[in-house]
């Protein structure tokens, strides 16, 4: 049978009391002997009596001194080895020694583990999650492809009236492909902290503006009227690319999400809540969102209209998701208000940098 650490004939106080009692029985022999009126023999079976007497203290001492918390430094170990993490905030070491040292540092090392492992179960269960959900995006686009080309070689391609068209599907499809691989590299850093911000003094206006004539275009095509309404321009402390890419999702998907004689409006101004900060808006007059999945269209590959975002072979879902992590990042914060059917309004913070700017007259640019 295999013995247990720690019994009650503990060899810790055993030893203790052994090598104690040798040294405290031959001094008090010795001491009697010569310094004593007692003979060899007498001061023999007083060192004797003596070494018994010590060596049964000592043990009982330490028994009592050392013994539970020997027991307690063992079973947080053996916890540790299982992954069995208790809480031990009410363990009480009052000794003040070593031993109460090595229990406490013993204790933060539990802790320490606990939350490692839970980081590694998170990464891990991330890891799973991300590559079910890419290996369901990219099945779509794939199928797809693979669908057009075999129609084709099985002899459509020299019908005229179907070739160019199932090729303009498939290159639709490849583009998609193409945006979600970008968007998914994009997102797997920023989700595992490895794309870090590189924060300096930008003019949020001037990356408004680029934004806004960028996609100008696609609000033409999609007969949306893209606007502006900036009355003063304010210098932030921000990544200007992370928040370009922020804007540049938010205005694509109010043009997306709109009517035909829609309007989207993207706007700054100065943050109620806090004077140090400004708030960037995108308002439109789209399709808007229930209620029920404001909380969740941050989530990667949530789509409120699937077949809508998919018809213009550019929809990944991870839009907003990225715009969740990269405000996260600079420490801001994100607001979602929508009224189904009315309108939808995405709004982010940021800091002021305080850096002189010449302030301009309001102006509302169409």
């Amino acid at each position: 049978m295999r013995k247990k650490p720690f019994q009650r004939s503990s060899r810790l106080a055993f030893r203790s009391a052994l090598y104690s009692s040798i040294v405290v029985g031959i001094a008090g022999g010795l001491a009697l002997h010569f310094w004593g009126p007692a003979s060899l023999a007498q001061a023999s079976a007083f060192g004797l009596c003596l070494a018994i007497f010590t060596a049964l203290v000592v043990y009982l001492v330490i028994q009592k001194n050392q013994f539970r918390r020997l027991e307690t430094l063992h079973q947080i170990n053996k916890n540790i080895l299982r992954k069995r993490f208790r809480d031990y905030e009410h363990l009480q070491t009052n000794s003040h020694d070593e031993l109460d040292y090595l229990i406490k540092q013993t204790v933060r090392a539990s802790k320490t583990v606990e939350r490692e492992i839970q980081r590694l179960n998170r990464i891990e269960n991330y890891r799973k999650e991300f590559i079910g959900d890419i290996s369901h995006e990219l099945k779509t686009p794939i199928f797809a492809i693979q669908g057009f080309i075999e129609t084709l070689l099985n002899g459509a391609i020299d019908d005229e009236d179907v070739n160019r068209k199932f090729l303009e599907k498939a290159m639709r499809n490849v583009n998609r492909l193409i945006y979600l691989t970008k968007d998914l590299m994009e997102i797997s850093k920023l989700e595992t902290g490895e794309l870090k911000s590189d924060i300096q003094n930008i003019s949020i206006k001037d990356v408004v503006m680029e934004v806004v004539n960028n996609l100008q275009y696609k609000a033409e095509k999609a007969q949306v009227l893209l606007k502006t309404d900036i009355p003063h321009n304010f210098q932030v402390s921000a990544d200007r690319n992370q928040i370009k890419q922020v804007l540049i999702n938010l205005v694509d998907n109010a043009i997306k999400y709109n009517v035909k004689g829609g309007k989207v409006t993207v706007g700054i101004k100065e943050w109620a809540e806090d004077e140090n900060r400004v708030l960037v808006y995108v308002k439109d007059t789209g399709i808007g969102i229930n209620k029920q999945h404001i909380e969740r269209v941050t989530e990667r590959f949530f789509r409120v209209d699937k077949s809508r975002s998919r018809e213009d072979g550019e929809g990944t879902g991870l839009g907003l998701a990225i715009v969740k992590h990269i405000i996260k990042a600079h420490d801001e914060e994100l607001f979602i208000e929508s009224i189904p059917n009315v309108s939808s309004s995405f709004s982010f913070t940021l800091t002021k940098a305080y850096s002189a700017i010449p302030q301009e007259k309001p102006a509302e640019n169409s």
